[in-house]
């Protein structure tokens, strides 16, 4: 499963406000545990561009992806299209990144993976 193993196998946790964002190197700590295409934007979200074939893979990675989200009731914003779904991560009630939103998209990777 790659570095991503140890992240995917958390849980996310819900975030309840009153906590300040990660920064610097919080930041950096987690996102290398994170497959290196993840990119940090702003130290407030988390991006990544994942590829398929045709939009029938990339829907289906999308409902994964979906699944998941409701599971860990962690949503992100998810951008579909033809051979490519777009996925951005942060915790809307802080406005900022969390260790859930590493945990996601830790979890995303293993699902684009099978």
């Amino acid at each position: 499963m790659g570095n991503s193993c140890s992240l995917s196998k958390k849980s996310c946790v819900p975030c309840r406000g009153g906590i300040p964002p990660l920064r610097g190197v919080s930041i950096q700590s987690l996102l290398s545990e994170l497959q290196n295409d993840w990119k940090v934007e702003n130290e407030h979200h988390l991006i990544k561009e994942f590829t398929f074939e045709n939009f029938k893979d990339a829907l289906n990675f999308t409902n994964r992806v979906g699944e998941i989200a409701e599971r860990e009731v962690h949503h992100p914003d998810i951008m579909l299209s033809w051979g490519k779904v777009v996925i951005t991560l942060w915790t809307h009630k802080i406005d900022g990144l969390t260790e859930s939103d590493f945990i996601l998209a830790a979890k995303c990777d293993d699902v684009y993976k099978i």
